[in-house]
């Protein structure tokens, strides 16, 4: 096998998560502004969110095993991205709204 000239397939889906780490403050909103300036110069398509959870999405997923499960399934796994934050209550729509806001000031005229 020629691994050196091994291509990659033509189109691919991606789900993209970047943590900021180490910030001034708990908020990262321009941080995630600056790399959605990125993914929108690259030209690709894509599409932001914000992940969030409760109690009631966690008993949820638990439930979607079950009802995989109860089809004969033996084994399933999930991906889970969990994030807390204890200095202020925010729904997961404001988060993207707070990122959206900052990216339309870009086309404002300075």
């Amino acid at each position: 096998m020629d691994y050196k000239n091994l291509t990659t397939p033509p189109v691919c889906v991606a789900d993209f998560c970047l943590i900021p780490i180490g910030t001034p403050s708990p908020s990262v909103s321009n941080e995630i502004a600056a790399v959605q300036r990125l993914m929108k110069a690259s030209g690709m398509s894509y599409s932001m969110h914000s992940a969030g959870t409760t109690d009631d999405v966690m008993r949820l997923i638990g439930q979607a095993h079950t009802l995989v499960h109860q089809n004969s399934v033996l084994r399933i796994q999930s991906d889970i991205r969990v994030g807390t934050r204890t200095d202020k209550k925010q729904h997961f729509s404001e988060k993207v709204t707070k990122v959206e806001s900052i990216l339309a000031s870009d086309n404002q005229p300075q």
